[in-house]
């Protein structure tokens, strides 16, 4: 076992946290952001590169495993926490939107995931995150919100989020499943996937979907959401009434009936 072994514990249901239990010398590593409580005797340490410690390679090393995260659109820097006291410690991180954490022990997934560039939330210390390139060049350009995926390989504990509600499905030899781009959560590294344009000029006009979809060809396991967040941002902008001064039409109105009830002037 390279990775450090973690005990976990989820909590809440759409609006998720997961607390990791931290045995003294024990490190999980996370996105910069993330933290929602630690205890005292937890120390917080920002790390240049891909969260692995694997030193390899020296300042290189670290560049190569930086400059991956950074063409993932993630930070350069991830952020340590160890437990630096005497007792067992807790530390609790929480998705940044509605949805579902999903644990993932690396070691029964033949020591590798692919998800989206989004999803990683935190880890057991020694799980590199890195970029999966396509083989395809019609992926890496047309792909859409899926084309870009992070890669995490080791063999501990693993925790990604998603938007909406979460369905694992396992794709027998050969099987082959079409999903929207943004919905693919994650998937094991035996997946075949490649993403393909919708048939037909009226489909790609006028049917409200994307002109590009994912498709995924067993064997293997593979992690769909219901509501991806880019999907959930494009409607609650779209919604949202716009005026000349950025603020919404209804500010004005809301503010002034309040202040009028008061006996404002």
């Amino acid at each position: 076992m390279n990775n450090h072994e973690i005990d976990f514990k989820l909590y809440g249901d759409d609006m998720q946290f997961v607390e990791v239990e931290l045995d003294p010398g024990e490190t999980v590593v996370a996105e910069a952001g993330s933290l929602m409580m630690m205890e005292d005797g937890i120390e917080m340490e920002t790390i240049f590169g891909d969260g692995s410690g694997n030193s390899g390679g020296g300042i290189m090393g670290k560049l190569m495993g930086a400059g991956k995260r950074l063409l993932t659109g993630e930070s350069l820097f991830m952020t340590t926490f160890t437990n630096e006291g005497s007792g067992k410690k807790h530390a609790s991180f929480a998705a940044p939107y509605p949805g579902k954490i999903i644990p993932m022990d690396l070691s029964q997934l033949d020591g590798k995931i692919i998800c989206q560039k989004d999803a990683f939330l935190a880890a057991a210390k020694g799980v590199s995150v890195g970029i999966e390139f396509q083989r395809k060049v019609g992926v890496g350009f047309f792909g859409g919100e899926g084309f870009i995926m992070q890669k995490l390989e080791g063999d501990g504990m693993a925790f990604v989020h998603a938007g909406g509600t979460i369905i694992e499905k396992t794709l027998s030899p050969g099987e082959i499943l079409r999903v929207d781009t943004g919905c693919l959560v994650a998937m094991t590294q035996d997946v075949n996937y490649n993403i393909e344009m919708v048939k037909g000029v009226k489909t790609a006009l006028f049917g409200g979907e994307g002109l590009f979809f994912a498709t995924l060809k067993g064997p293997g396991k593979v992690w769909i959401q219901s509501l991806p967040f880019s999907r959930l941002a494009s409607r609650v902008f779209a919604a949202a009434p716009q005026t000349p001064g950025g603020g919404s039409r209804d500010e004005g109105s809301i503010a002034g009936g309040l202040f009028n009830m008061l006996g404002g002037k």
